[in-house]
């Protein structure tokens, strides 16, 4: 890991980043990185990202038990990736706003220039 040779502080610097750091909500933020950091959700969220899809259409998709699926939109549910709209008995999950749909088109975007 490369290091400064010799220490010099950018006082402009540090205060514009601070500025940036200390307003931002960093501990909802990681918690959202947190909950993306699971391959099953991001499965989830990937497929949701294609059409509106009910729970038994996510359960067929993956291969798991409906139970399965429901505790993970349980999850990204609490963190607002996904809204649920319900139909009779059947409850539908789409993605719960642009935001989402844009943070994994980016993430995509990062991934595949690697």
């Amino acid at each position: 890991m490369e290091v400064c040779s010799e220490h010099r502080v950018h006082p402009e610097a540090v205060d514009a980043a601070r500025r940036v750091v200390d307003g931002a909500p960093v501990e909802d933020l990681a918690e959202t990185f947190k909950v993306l950091g699971d391959p099953t959700r991001v499965r989830i969220l990937l497929a949701l990202s294609v059409r509106e899809l009910c729970v038994c259409d996510l359960a067929d998709l993956f291969d798991v038990s409906q139970s399965a699926v429901s505790h993970q939109l349980r999850i990204l549910r609490a963190h607002r990736l996904v809204r649920p709209r319900r139909e009779g008995k059947l409850v539908y999950y789409s993605l719960d706003d642009d935001h989402v749909r844009t943070l994994f088109a980016e993430g995509l975007r990062h991934v595949k220039e690697g």
